[in-house]
């Protein structure tokens, strides 16, 4: 069974957006897996105790450890596969685990280029609300460990609709992009026409971490944006939320 590391909170399902991806495509493709707790302090020992790779490198070339990461077991091998990197990650399971796929033929490079966006670019106008309030969702301990690491002030601005309102400018334009699936080349909903795939995985997880940590001021109305795309793409997704 593969273990899934992931970051505990208070609210009833974790909300970390990268996480989630993985545990999307874990659902999607009906893989048994369990998820493994670890709080923020505990992150790089426990990585490094399962030899997990370092998800990036800091400037000063000293390495970085963030979730997710997954243990498979790999019972044809006698050493198992210990990954970190959500990207690094959902490439291996589909090449390992080929049904279902997630990258169709010829899409990888697209597709990756299309949740370097997500990431880098789609989410940023989120943070300054998303942020704090997602620390607010964490247990103590990883709170204190938190506020002494975070780069971004965790006190929500005053200027809420002002950030919403920047946040909704980039979702108006990612949905004019998959406008131009609608029709004979898709239903218009999901990135690669008609297929849920990484991409889609990518988009949903950042609406169900809004859902989890926001779901008044957020989830009410983003569901509604776009003629309620947003709502019909994370119903599409709803069947892979389960989470073991």
């Amino acid at each position: 069974m593969i273990i899934l590391y992931d970051l505990p909170s208070n609210v009833p399902q974790p909300w970390a957006p990268n996480i989630w991806r993985i545990r999307l495509i874990l659902n999607y493709k009906r893989l048994p897996y369990r998820t493994c707790w670890v709080e923020f302090p505990d992150v790089e020992s426990t990585l490094r105790s399962i030899s997990a790779p370092p998800t990036s490198v800091r400037n000063d070339g000293r390495p970085i450890y963030s979730l997710p990461a997954i243990v498979d077991p790999m019972r044809s091998t006698r050493q198992p596969v210990v990954l970190s990197n959500p990207n690094t990650i959902a490439e291996y399971l589909e090449c390992t685990y080929p049904a279902r796929q997630i990258f169709p033929e010829g899409s990888r490079a697209v597709q990756s280029l299309f949740v370097y966006y997500v990431s880098e670019i789609f989410v940023k106008p989120l943070l300054p609300i998303m942020v704090p309030l997602s620390h607010q969702r964490l247990p103590e301990r990883s709170q204190t460990h938190f506020r002494a690491h975070s780069p971004i002030p965790l006190s929500v601005p005053p200027e809420r609709e002002q950030v919403w309102r920047a946040a909704q400018e980039q979702f108006n334009f990612l949905a004019g992009i998959l406008d131009k699936n609608a029709g004979m080349d898709g239903d218009g909903v999901v990135v690669m026409g008609h297929e849920l795939t990484y991409a889609d995985f990518a988009v949903c997880s950042v609406l169900i971490w809004i859902e989890k940590v926001a779901p008044h001021e957020g989830w009410a109305r983003i569901r509604q944006w776009n003629g309620g795309r947003w709502g019909r793409l994370w119903e599409r997704c709803q069947g892979y939320m389960d989470v073991f």
